[in-house]
């Protein structure tokens, strides 16, 4: 029955509740004739009655039961969207899709997980990448937002700061520079260093700290565009590293790893939500936005254990760089 309308269905709910064509056609706003049209079109579509006739008045067949059971599932389907909608208006459900930059991975379900807490209806899908292909999946509509550290300059985007993401240089316990204080760019000339790949924001970063200072390179033949990767390297004695303080807090603290005091260090930097320019945020979308400006801050990985206080402005060179 291709040409089923609900019309079709709420008339026969009509004629079965109130059982004459009379009735049921006064409360539909329609003639009888065009409401015995519309019954018997459903007939000779069905190919059975849909009533019989009785001292009491029509009663639904069990071809008439079936419509009834149809327009009773319709109804509730219409009922559940309603209630989905209105729960979507005050933005306790619907879905959230997020992407962020691998560094930010480090405190992305913390943050996920107070959202959840507050707004339990929500759903999250979240993408994790490098700067690369998460500012494409902007750039497609992919996601709603990002966080990252540098938000992307050739297409309209609206970014906001949530919160601090500084740069530290770390090593392993038993690096000849552990302990010393106020080292110099030019105390590390001979040390071997463990870089991210091209493009990174954190390789931009390093680039610029130690421009003019003639580094080595780590003899490491392998692909150290990993944050782990490099960390894993830094704990074996391979090299030192600059990398993002929330990427290593948890290490630093168990004692694996330590930052080395170096004037200049630790860099600031800023995380960021960003999202394109004409994005319209669902209300759902929104109030994940609000809770990062609100209380993103607070799910960052402490900086105590890295020997540092939260970096302000005037604790280094200011990098708007990603990870």
């Amino acid at each position: 029955m291709r040409n089923l309308s609900l019309k079709q269905l709420q008339a026969v709910a009509a004629v079965a509740r109130l059982g004459t064509m009379t009735r049921a056609a006064q409360e539909l706003n329609v003639t009888s004739a065009a409401l015995y049209a519309r019954i018997r079109q459903l007939e000779e579509e069905a190919g059975l009655l849909l009533f019989d006739r009785t001292p009491t008045g029509l009663k639904p067949t069990d071809a008439g039961r079936e419509m009834l059971w149809a327009i009773d599932s319709i109804n509730t389907v219409l009922e559940t969207c309603t209630d989905r909608l209105r729960t979507l208006k005050g933005g306790g459900g619907g879905r959230v899709t997020m992407g962020v930059v691998s560094t930010a991975k480090y405190f992305a379900p913390q943050v996920i997980a107070g959202f959840v807490g507050r707004y339990p209806g929500v759903e999250i899908n979240l993408s994790v990448g490098n700067r690369g292909s998460t500012v494409e999946a902007l750039r497609n509509y992919e996601i709603d937002f990002a966080i990252m550290g540098r938000p992307p300059r050739d297409f309209a985007i609206e970014a906001e700061i949530f919160g601090p993401h500084p740069i530290v240089l770390i090593a392993a316990p038993s690096n000849p520079l552990a302990g010393r204080k106020g080292l110099t760019r030019a105390d590390l000339s001979e040390e071997s260093f463990l870089v991210r790949e091209e493009g990174s924001g954190t390789r931009t970063v390093f680039e610029e700290f130690m421009s003019g200072v003639i580094i080595k390179r780590a003899k490491l033949g392998i692909d150290s565009g990993s944050n782990e990767t490099i960390k894993q390297a830094v704990m074996a004695g391979l090299g030192i590293a600059l990398l993002s303080a929330h990427t290593v807090a948890a290490e630093v603290e168990s004692g694996r790893l330590i930052t080395l005091d170096v004037q200049g260090l630790p860099i600031r930097r800023d995380w960021y939500a960003v999202r394109r320019a004409d994005k319209v945020l669902s209300p759902a979308a929104r109030a994940f936005w609000e809770y990062l400006m609100q209380d993103g801050a607070r799910w960052l990985p402490g900086l105590d254990a890295l020997g540092t206080a939260d970096p302000s402005p005037a604790a280094g060179p200011r990098a708007e760089a990603s990870a």
